[in-house]
């Protein structure tokens, strides 16, 4: 028996323009994507912002049984933090809600998860927003102290 395999090559939008005869320049196209890009920044900003709100409101597990869906919750809440912070060059909340997730990636399931992290975690993206752009030594605190949390609480 024979396996046939069919690839329909698809093109972008992008790439047709570009192509054409009388297209757009690789340059212009860029740059406007980067002006569409800008243009959804202060709604990226404004998810993050809920987001960091519904991480802070998450209740503590009541108990064990109930403690790996709320891990879950808190982690889809902070990998959502990456998707809306991300394309816009805010690697201080990319890095800070990464720390977050890795420390929910290790924490055992079995044992008490102290849900004071997730407390700080929201804290910190909460001040992260709040500090002006130029403020890079605060930034780099607030960074490398949820780097120290986590290799507490890790052992790294």
């Amino acid at each position: 028996m024979t396996t046939v395999i069919t690839h329909n090559r698809r093109r972008s939008r992008l790439s047709s323009l570009i192509d054409q005869p009388g297209g757009i320049s690789t340059g212009i196209a860029l740059k406007q994507a980067a002006q569409n890009l800008a243009s959804m920044e202060e709604q990226s900003l404004q998810l993050v912002e809920q987001t960091i709100q519904q991480l802070a409101a998450l209740p503590a597990p009541d108990g064990i049984e109930n403690l790996e869906g709320a891990l879950n919750k808190a982690y889809a809440l902070s990998a959502g933090i990456i998707d809306a912070a991300g394309p816009f060059a805010r690697e201080d909340l990319c890095m800070a809600a990464t720390n977050l997730c890795d420390l929910l990636d290790g924490s055992p399931s079995d044992q008490p998860f102290d849900w004071r992290i997730i407390t700080v975690h929201a804290q910190s993206f909460r001040l992260l927003l709040a500090l002006p752009k130029e403020d890079t030594t605060t930034r780099q605190q607030v960074l490398d102290s949820l780097k120290d949390v986590l290799k507490v609480k890790l052992g790294g």
